[in-house]
């Protein structure tokens, strides 16, 4: 997943990234990978402070449409 984040960002062109854009890039990577992962970098990531933070993320993953941020 690393690598391909890497390679994303190096075909990009930009010489610098926001971590911004690091970060939601980790998410999609998770997010396809293991969505227990996806949940603990969101927590992290996005800084959650209280149990309705997690109800919304994990309501996102069982969406249609599956992981939105």
């Amino acid at each position: 997943m690393v690598n391909g984040i890497v390679r994303r960002l190096e075909s990009s062109g930009e010489t610098e990234i926001q971590s911004t854009a690091i970060g939601e890039l980790v998410m999609q990577g998770l997010g396809n990978l293991d969505t227990v992962a996806y949940v603990r970098f969101a927590s992290v990531y996005k800084n959650f402070r209280e149990a309705k933070d997690f109800e919304n993320i994990i309501g996102q993953l069982n969406e249609p449409d599956g992981k939105s941020s």
